[in-house]
């Protein structure tokens, strides 16, 4: 058994990871609730955006969508990976490094690089896969229109030859506990389909119907990786804040067993100690 000192040692060690996996818990949950509204806040909006285009596309030919609906085949592929600049957050960053390496698996045989946004994904694909950018910085202020110039730069890289497939690879926030890996085609636009009738509404365009249609798909894309980006960022904060709270609970429970072994430790120490006292009263009346 181990000596009193190194237990009280232990027990002091531990009650710090405690405080410190406790306040982090606290500061995720604070983050949590901002990033949860802003993604919820969004989902409206994206949603009506794609219906919107969805409306416009049924009544269009299949060729509406320009270079952005453009299937060519595929020989190099582009993988946007999202994932977060810190750890401590549970299988968060694991689950997207491993679908990105699923889908290179995949598409086995041809050219496949990684986009990374964030660090974690950065650091560790860099190191198995070909990473040709990363865009890591876009947490320190993750606004809409930092993420639209994300966005256009993988549009022009598609629209420009350099891929001839982009996807999405993200963690999709469903409750603090719960994060969904997804992975979304980005360019092409994947042929649209809506169990919905297209609107027959008589409705005067200005401009005209294509053209409204190209200006909505470049708008619709920033706001597809810019939902993607906030759905990580919750999923981040949800998954921290959870694996804090499991860490803190296992620290305490660590804790009051320690507690109780120094206890029986020094017990039995006492004990030992009133045998001797007894055992030498006993010799020197002998």
């Amino acid at each position: 058994m181990a000596n009193l000192k190194e237990i009280r040692n232990r027990i002091t060690s531990v009650s710090s990871t405690m405080q410190i996996t406790s306040a982090m818990k606290m500061v995720s949950a604070a983050k949590l609730k901002k990033a949860q509204d802003a993604i919820t806040a969004m989902r409206p909006y994206a949603e009506k955006l794609t219906e919107l285009l969805q409306n416009l596309s049924a009544t269009l030919d299949g060729d509406a969508g320009g270079e952005f609906t453009k299937q060519r085949e595929i020989k190099k592929v582009l993988l946007v990976v999202i994932t977060s600049n810190r750890g401590l957050a549970g299988a968060f960053n694991t689950n997207a490094i491993k679908e990105a390496k699923n889908r290179a698996e995949f598409y086995a045989g041809k050219q496949v690089d990684i986009f990374a946004i964030g660090k974690k994904g950065n650091d560790t694909l860099s190191k198995i896969l070909s990473v040709v950018d990363n865009q890591s910085s876009v947490f320190d202020a993750l606004t809409f229109d930092n993420v639209a110039k994300i966005a256009q730069t993988l549009t022009d890289k598609f629209v420009s030859g350099e891929y001839d497939k982009i996807e999405l690879i993200y963690n999709q926030f469903k409750n603090a506990a719960t994060q969904i890996v997804q992975t979304e085609q980005f360019l092409p636009l994947a042929p649209i389909k809506s169990d919905k009738p297209a609107s027959t509404g008589d409705y005067i365009f200005e401009p005209s119907k294509e053209e409204i249609v190209l200006t909505l798909i470049p708008k619709s894309l920033k706001t597809q990786l810019y939902k993607g980006i906030r759905d990580s960022f919750a999923s981040e904060h949800g998954a921290r804040m959870t694996a804090m709270h499991k860490a803190t609970d296992n620290a305490t429970e660590l804790r009051d067993q320690l507690k109780l072994t120094y206890n029986k430790a020094r017990q039995a120490a006492i004990t030992n100690e009133i045998l001797e006292i007894v055992g030498g009263a006993e010799a020197l009346k002998g």
